[in-house]
């Protein structure tokens, strides 16, 4: 299997958390709206692609704001 880049490693990490964190909290959100109701499954997809459209781009713009604010708050490894 061919690998991607190393230059890749930060966006492909934030592509797959965002996804993955979108898919969860948007299934949330629409289970509370709306409930288990007959399309349930097609209101989450439109929730999770909405909402992945905005989560993307903001964790490629927030990640590195908060490593930096974390490695403040925590001993450097020896």
């Amino acid at each position: 299997m061919r690998r991607l880049p190393a230059r890749f490693e930060f966006p492909l990490f934030a592509l797959l958390l965002s996804g993955l964190m979108s898919l969860l909290v948007s299934g949330v959100a629409t289970w509370n709206a709306v409930g288990l109701i007959d399309h349930f499954g097609a209101k989450w997809l439109s929730a999770w692609l909405g909402s992945w459209a905005v989560a993307f781009p903001a964790v490629m713009v927030v990640a590195p704001l908060v490593r930096r604010v974390v490695e403040r708050c925590v001993q450097p490894k020896n």
